[in-house]
């Protein structure tokens, strides 16, 4: 009797390669801010990337053909008057990008398709509700214009980039710094980890935990999370020993862990990145110089290793490339953009086939630039599955869109259009409050003149006191 041992999978044999010398970006002096996140974002345009700047914080904006080494008089992105921390590009306009900042602010800002002959000094948008550092920012994955930013303030604040307003600002949920925020696929939910050493999944809109694991990991080291497409979610942590460890976990049974491995040895954070259309998980070790890669799947143990990209040089930072901006000739997977001390290298994932036509089974439908709803019907409790292309074609992206940011004004909240009272019903109820108003001027017209009158009563006092000394 034969019994089948290997795991059959078309992404046994996924391997990573990196791009030539030339293809390479040189010269960037890649931040040294010791902070946990990817120092780098990057799309079917552009490539992100924090450095270091004297007098505050920037980040460089390089087009994705602009390889070799980069003039150390290339425009920076520089706003900030502080260490910037966090960056990521929108998913519904890929000339916005987002910066968060240890000067308590988020900025948003325009980027040309064109290089610009001077730095770019002036955000689009800057949004201010943080009292400390703010560390993670997050687009939300299928509403226009809706941002995400968590601070050492220990808040998790949803933005409209559209109004520059707050849209929902979530308090009193985490005792402690918090160290990662993910959205699910259809952003209905947030997944966050926290220094008290629980994951909690909270649902913004309604402004609750709906579920909270305490210590999935034991160590005390972060933790990080974040959601499969199916609901579940992956976390990545450390053990007493100090071991590093991967988790998978279901909402419905969030006390037990559906797999949980040890992996080795280290003192680097892992970031996970996930790739939907694939049910990859890519590990990226902060000082690590390898990629882990897993697939995830229904069958036990659910998590099964793949294989590991190794280099020589540790990563200060890692970006990771949406699905549109792969090169689907070359059966391209996965692209990462790997931060050395000077340099970006990319380094390709791609499974080996003969065939050069496009692969469906690799390339299922993936999300597209356009968003399925807006900030408005997404905060009245819309939910939408993000509105997929297809790459068979290959993917060209959209001419640089403007974000228009409109500033609402107070004066503009006119009743909104629908069935009209009645008329004496209006009238009353705008002769009520235009007396009201009156009767406050009222008021405030006598306490001034009250106060004058003191004023006017203290000077003579004084110039009596003075004449008397003379």
């Amino acid at each position: 009797m034969s019994r089948r041992v290997v795991r059959q999978s078309k992404f046994r044999h996924v391997f990573g390669q990196p791009v030539k010398a030339d293809q390479m970006y040189e010269d960037i002096r890649v931040s040294k801010v010791t902070w946990d996140s990817s120092f780098c974002a990057v799309n079917p345009k552009f490539v992100a990337i924090i450095v270091e700047s004297g007098g505050g914080g920037a980040f460089i904006v390089l087009p994705l053909a602009k390889t070799g080494r980069v003039d150390k008089n290339y425009p920076l992105v520089t706003g900030h008057t502080a260490p910037v921390l966090d960056i990521d590009w929108c998913p519904h306009n890929d000339n916005v990008i987002a910066s968060a900042s240890e000067d308590t602010t988020v900025m948003v800002w325009q980027v040309p398709d064109y290089v610009p002959v001077r730095n770019i000094t002036d955000p689009v948008v800057t949004l201010e509700g943080h009292s400390k550092r703010v560390g993670i920012i997050s687009w939300h994955p299928t509403a226009r214009n809706v941002l995400l930013s968590a601070g050492c303030d220990n808040l998790v604040i949803l933005w409209n980039v559209g109004t520059g307003e707050m849209l929902l600002a979530l308090e009193d949920m985490h005792t402690d710094l918090i160290y990662n925020v993910g959205w699910n696929r259809n952003g209905s939910l947030l997944v966050t980890t926290c220094k008290d050493k629980k994951v909690r999944v909270i649902d913004p809109r309604k402004q609750q935990i709906v579920a909270e694991k305490d210590k999935p990991h034991d160590g005390a080291r972060p933790i990080r999370a974040i959601f499969m497409a199916d609901g579940k979610i992956f976390t990545t942590g450390f053990s007493k020993m100090s071991e590093r460890q991967l988790g998978l976990w279901d909402l419905k049974n969030f006390e037990e862990p559906i797999a949980l491995q040890e992996m080795d040895t280290s003192n680097g954070v892992l970031l996970p990145f996930y790739d939907s259309d694939s049910s990859i998980v890519y590990l990226c070790g902060k000082g690590d110089s390898s990629i882990r890669y897993f697939e995830i799947t229904d069958e036990a143990p659910y998590v099964h290793y793949l294989n590991t990209y190794s280099s020589k040089e540790p990563q200060r930072g890692m970006g990771f490339m949406p699905k549109r901006g792969l090169d689907v000739s070359k059966c391209e997977i996965a692209r990462f953009f790997k931060l050395h001390e000077r340099k970006c290298e990319p380094i390709v994932m791609t499974v080996p086939r003969k065939s050069d036509l496009f692969q469906d089974d690799l390339y299922p439908d993936t999300p597209g630039p356009e968003p399925a709803l807006e900030a408005d019907e997404w905060l009245s409790g819309k939910d939408a599955e993000p509105i997929l292309i297809s790459l068979r074609d290959g993917y060209v992206p959209v001419k640089n869109r403007e974000l228009k940011v409109v500033k609402k004004n107070i004066l503009d909240n006119k009743p909104p259009p629908g069935p009209r009272r009645s008329q004496s019903t209006c009238d009353s109820d705008f002769s009520s409050a235009l007396e009201e108003v009156l009767e406050q001027i009222r008021v405030l017209k006598e306490t001034v003149q009250a106060q004058e009158k003191r004023i006017s009563d203290l000077e003579n006092k004084l110039c009596q006191f003075t004449n008397g000394t003379d």
